[in-house]
């Protein structure tokens, strides 16, 4: 029976909550979790809950000067702090610290980071590395324990798409992103879909402590591939909008020919590829300024060897 590697155990789990601000069911997760811990405590695991953008959190907004989620990177986490260093960049810092340091042994062994979007994609767990087998079996098993209800598996492992997350200090990397939900505002449907996505996954971490053998497992994914622009005339303003036969469509086929976009006037503009893609974050709210209307993805299948805990007596 084949191993998978680095099968060392889970020891350390942090879950954050307010990296983007104004996604109010990771903050109201998190402040739940802080007063009432025992929800999440798992034997032989420290699981830490923890606000990562509080000022943002205070004023329900996705940032105060730059994108927290964009700027664990090397060149943002070597800057000197200096009075005009962006808020977001001074608490990547001070996260990297606290959780860190990235690709080290003293990093944290999982990290969750709870998001929203307001875009029609349902339970979504994004993973970061398409050989973690650590994290595909998780995600297996907490796509079996939410079944009827799906839950996708996005790949952001692309050169092209690929970006410094919050959760990359760690070692095994998690976002969780449910909706719809309109920023600023808690739904109690997509709140227990989250909570049950983290009790699944701190099982199945305390069952891959205990010594429970997974066997080979294979999931599907949506690989990320780029994302397509908004049509913009030259003052840069919209000149079209996300067609209403695309809209709500998440992980659905999208063919060439089919209409993306509409004008006011009501011409069409239709899909140009040259092959089937699935697209996710349609229309998201906060993607408009980043002139972002939807991510192209292609299916794949991911695989995992067996896994067991390596401390665990053969």
């Amino acid at each position: 029976m084949a191993l998978s590697n680095g099968c060392s155990p889970v020891t350390r789990v942090a879950i954050f909550g307010g990296t983007h601000g104004n996604e109010l069911s990771g903050v109201y997760l998190v402040k739940h979790w802080l007063n009432h811990i025992g929800e999440i405590t798992r034997a032989g695991m420290e699981v830490t809950p923890f606000i990562t953008n509080p000022r943002a959190v205070e004023k329900c907004v996705r940032y105060i000067d730059v994108d927290l989620n964009r700027v664990f990177d090397d060149q943002h986490l070597r800057k000197e702090i200096t009075p005009t260093l962006p808020y977001e960049v001074r608490r990547a810092k001070e996260i990297h610290c606290r959780f860190g340091p990235k690709g080290s042994d003293q990093a944290y062994d999982v990290i969750f980071d709870l998001h929203n979007t307001t875009s029609h994609m349902g339970p979504t767990l994004i993973l970061e590395d398409s050989k973690d087998d650590f994290v595909i079996h998780m995600s297996h098993y907490i796509q079996n324990s939410m079944a009827p209800l799906q839950c996708t598996v996005l790949l952001l492992d692309h050169p092209g798409m690929k970006y410094s997350t919050t959760r990359s200090i760690s070692k095994h990397p998690v976002g969780v992103e449910i909706g719809p939900q309109a920023h600023g505002i808690v739904r109690a449907d997509i709140l227990d879909q989250m909570r049950r996505i983290v009790k699944y996954a701190l099982d199945f971490i305390q069952y891959f402590n205990e010594g429970r053998v997974f066997a080979p497992c294979s999931i599907n994914a949506y690989q990320v591939l780029e994302k397509e622009v908004y049509p913009r005339d030259e003052n840069g303003d919209l000149i079209a909008c996300i067609h209403s036969k695309l809209q709500d469509c998440d992980w659905q086929e999208l063919n060439p020919g089919d209409p993306i976009f509409v004008t006011p006037d009501g011409k069409e503009i239709m899909y140009k590829g040259e092959s089937t893609i699935y697209p996710t974050f349609i229309n998201e709210a906060a993607y408009y300024e980043k002139n972002h209307a939807f991510t192209k993805t292609q299916k794949v299948t991911l695989q995992a060897q067996t896994l067991r805990c390596s401390s665990i007596q053969q």
